[in-house]
């Protein structure tokens, strides 16, 4: 009976993993199946798997989503409760009695 722990790969289905850059005469030396010259024969080289060749980049063609609120937001200004003891009761306080009273 065939059991998970006694399975075996048929004969032929594997083959072992040829390794590169050892030796002219191993038949994958020199260069190491990367051609000559060339950004893909380069040491980490190779282009991005977002780069489409000078075509408008899928980034930017793709809208901006959601809402930016810079235009109507309003700036709060921080006051002391001692430059507010200054005013009198009732006083209306604005930017100018501020910068009057100092």
């Amino acid at each position: 009976m065939n059991e998970l722990s006694n399975l075996k790969a048929p004969k032929g289905s594997t083959k072992p993993r040829k390794r590169v850059g050892r030796g002219t005469s191993s038949g994958k030396g020199k260069t190491c199946t990367r051609g000559h010259n060339g950004q893909k024969s380069r040491s980490g080289g190779g282009i991005p798997s977002w780069f489409e060749g000078g075509q408008m980049p899928l980034q930017r063609r793709l809208p901006k989503r959601g809402f930016s609120n810079y235009r109507q937001k309003l700036d709060y200004l921080a006051i002391n409760v001692d430059d507010l003891d200054r005013f009198e009761d009732g006083a209306t306080v604005d930017m100018d009695s501020l910068k009057h009273i100092g």
